[in-house]
C-alpha cells in the first residue's frame, strides 16, 4: 500500500491542502470552475474528500495539537521555550483571546465545514460508481465526527450545523453536549456500516477505524459497554496484532504496521521539499538542550531541541525499570560526541543520563553517580536532582534523523491517533466501569508482558485487585506517553485538577475547577450576533 501525499487544488473559495495518490505534488488551477459545479463531479468529490484530510493535518502532530493534549497535565510541563506556557500555568494568559484555543476551534470548524460540502453536493454527482461515492462519504462522515469529538471534549457544548455554510455566517447556535454526542454517533454509525474493512490507499479511514473512534466516544459519553463492544470488533480483527517489540513501534521504517489502526499519514518528499507546511513536528518539542552542552553541537542524529515539553517528576517515576522496559527504550540516555573538548574523540560519551530510580540490574543511578563518580569520567552526567526547564531526559518516539538538514522543521513520520495497545487499554477502563476488573486486569497484562525485560513478563502481571481508574491513568502514561491523549484522559476520567495540582508544579497553584474545558474563543464571541456564550469561569 502506498501513502498519497499532498496535492494542492486552487478552487474557487481558496487554496486547501489535500491529499493525492499521485507522487508529487501538482496544482490544478480551475479557479475559473465554481465549488459548487466541480464538487459535483467525480474529480471534484475526490479532491474535496482529500481537502478533509488535509485540514486535520493542522492539529496533528503540530506544536499545537501536541500543546492542546500533552501539555498542562500531570506527565508534562514547560520546558525553557516556548510562546504558548498559558496552556500549562492555567494563568491569567489562559483565556479566550489566547491563539491555541482560537486555532483549535477554527481548524476543527473548517474541517466540518468541508466535510458538510461534501455530503451536501455528493447527490448531485453522477459520473461515480455508488459504491465509491458510499465510501467516501463514509470517510468524510468519520472526519467530521473526529472534528466534533475534538470540540466537544476541548469546549463542551459548542456550534452544530450539519450544512455548508457559504459566504458570511453572523449567527451561530450553542448545542448541548448531549446533541452534539448524537450527531457524531450518528456519523459513526452511518461511517461503521459504510467503510470497507481496508483501503488500498494507506491512510483512508477504514471500519475498524470508525469502530475504534466510536469506542472512545461511547466512553467518554457514558456509554461503557459500547466502547467494550466496539473496541472488543477492533481487538478481534485479524489485520491488526500487537508488535512483539514495543520499540519497534517507533521505528520510521516500520509505521505501515500491524498495530497501527488508523494514522494520519504524511510524505517524505512533501516536507521534505517543504510542500508541506506541517508534517510530524514532535520530533522538536520533547528534547533537552543538549547541542549547548560539552561535545555537542546539534545534528540530525540528535534531533533540534525546542523544549517545549520536560516530563514531571511524576512522570518519571512511574515506570518500574527493573521489569519494565518503556522508559529505557522510550527515552534517550546518551549522546556521543560529535564536536569532542579535550580528552574526547567523535564518537565518545559525550552526555549521559542515567535516568530515574533503579534500573534493570538493580542499581540506583542516582546513588551511583555521585559527585565523585560524576568527576571521574570525562563526560557529563545528569542525574535527577539535575534536571531544570534546559535540561531533562528526552523523549525518542518522534525523532526523525532522515530529515534533510539539522534545522528541518517538518518530519515525514505518520502521526497514529490510534493503535491496538491503546484499544486494550480502552477497553479495560470501560470494563472497569462495568465492574469487571478482571477483564480489565487481562487486557492491562498484554499490554504490560510485551513492555516487560525478556524474563520479567510474570512479575508485570497484574490482578483484578490492582485495578481503579488511576492505576489505569498511570499504564495509560506508561504506554502512550506524549502520544496527544493525555488532557483527554484526565478529562474523561474526571481527574485533570488533582492530578495537576498534586503533580505538575508549575500549575498547581493557578488550576481551577473550571479548566477542564478551554474558553470559547473571543474571535467567535465579537463575531457572533448578539454575542455567543462563554464557558463558566471565563470572563465574557
Amino acid at each position: 500500500m502506498k501513502k498519497y501525499s499532498i496535492k494542492k487544488v486552487l478552487i474557487a473559495v481558496g487554496i486547501i491542502s489535500i491529499f493525492s495518490c499521485q507522487d508529487y505534488l501538482a496544482e490544478n488551477n480551475i479557479a475559473n470552475v465554481s465549488a459548487s459545479s466541480y464538487y459535483t463531479t467525480a474529480a471534484g468529490l475526490e479532491d474535496a474528500v482529500k481537502a478533509t484530510y488535509g485540514i486535520i493535518k493542522e492539529f496533528y502532530g503540530t506544536e499545537l495539537g501536541f500543546s492542546m493534549t500533552v501539555f498542562g497535565t500531570d506527565t508534562y510541563t514547560n520546558g525553557a521555550d516556548g510562546s504558548h506556557k498559558y496552556l500549562n500555568w492555567y494563568n491569567n494568559q489562559h483565556n479566550s483571546a489566547a491563539a491555541y484555543f482560537r486555532d483549535t476551534w477554527r481548524i476543527f470548524y473548517r474541517s466540518i465545514n468541508q466535510a458538510n460540502a461534501v455530503i451536501n453536493r455528493a447527490e448531485a454527482i453522477d459520473d461515480m460508481d455508488a459504491n465509491l461515492k458510499n465510501t467516501r462519504l463514509a470517510e468524510v462522515k468519520f472526519l467530521r465526527a473526529l472534528s466534533y469529538f475534538n470540540l466537544v471534549r476541548h469546549y463542551g457544548d459548542v456550534h452544530l450545523s450539519l450544512e455548508e455554510t457559504e459566504g458570511v455566517e453572523t449567527t451561530a447556535n450553542r448545542t448541548s453536549k448531549t446533541e452534539i454526542y448524537n450527531a457524531i454517533i450518528s456519523d459513526l454509525n452511518e461511517a461503521i456500516s459504510a467503510l470497507p474493512d481496508s483501503q488500498t490507499d494507506y491512510g483512508r479511514v477504514t471500519k475498524p477505524a470508525a469502530q475504534f473512534l466510536l469506542a472512545k466516544v461511547h466512553l467518554t459519553n457514558g456509554n461503557a459497554q459500547g466502547a467494550v463492544d466496539n473496541m472488543t470488533a477492533v481487538i478481534n480483527n485479524p489485520r491488526f496484532s500487537l508488535l512483539e517489540e514495543w520499540s519497534d513501534l517507533w521505528d520510521i521504517n516500520n509505521e505501515e504496521n500491524s498495530e497501527v489502526v488508523f494514522s494520519i499519514i504524511n510524505s517524505k518528499q512533501q516536507v521534505d521539499e517543504g510542500l508541506d507546511d506541517y508534517g510530524h513536528r514532535g520530533h522538536l518539542y520533547f528534547l533537552m538542550e543538549y547541542d549547548k552542552k560539552p561535545g555537542m553541537t546539534r545534528d540530525t542524529e540528535n534531533g533540534r531541541p525546542w523544549k517545549r515539553f520536560r516530563p514531571t517528576n511524576y512522570l518519571l517515576s512511574l515506570w518500574d525499570r527493573t521489569k519494565d522496559a518503556r522508559y529505557d527504550k522510550g527515552y534517550k540516555h546518551v549522546w556521543y560526541a560529535n564536536n569532542p573538548v579535550a580528552g574526547q574523540k567523535v564518537g565518545d560519551t559525550a552526555l549521559y543520563i542515567p535516568g530515574p530510580g533503579v534500573d534493570k540490574n538493580g542499581v540506583d543511578q542516582d546513588a551511583k553517580w555521585n559527585d565523585a563518580a560524576k568527576s571521574s569520567v570525562i563526560y557529563q552526567v545528569y542525574t535527577t536532582d539535575q534536571y531544570n526547564q534546559i535540561t531533562f531526559p528526552s523523549m525518542n518516539k518522534w525523532i526523525d534523523n532522515t530529515r534533510p538538514n539539522r534545522q528541518h522543521t517538518q518530519g515525514q513520520r505518520d502521526f497514529i491517533l490510534m493503535r491496538l495497545a491503546d484499544a486494550y487499554l480502552i477497553r479495560a477502563e470501560a470494563n472497569h466501569k462495568l465492574g469487571n476488573n478482571a477483564a480489565a486486569a487481562a487486557d492491562i497484562n498484554i499490554i504490560r508482558k510485551r513492555a516487560a525485560w525478556d524474563g520479567k513478563e510474570a512479575e508485570m502481571e497484574i490482578t483484578a485487585a490492582d485495578i481503579n481508574i488511576d492505576f489505569i491513568l498511570d499504564e495509560r502514561a506508561r504506554e502512550l506517553v506524549g502520544e496527544g491523549h493525555r488532557w483527554f484522559d484526565l478529562v474523561r476520567t474526571g481527574k485533570l485538577i488533582d492530578r495537576v495540582k498534586a503533580h505538575n508544579l508549575d500549575a498547581t497553584g493557578n488550576i481551577q475547577a473550571h479548566h477542564v474545558l478551554r474558553p470559547i474563543p473571543l474571535d467567535q464571541i465579537d463575531r457572533t450576533e448578539g454575542g455567543y456564550p462563554q464557558n463558566s469561569g471565563y470572563t465574557q
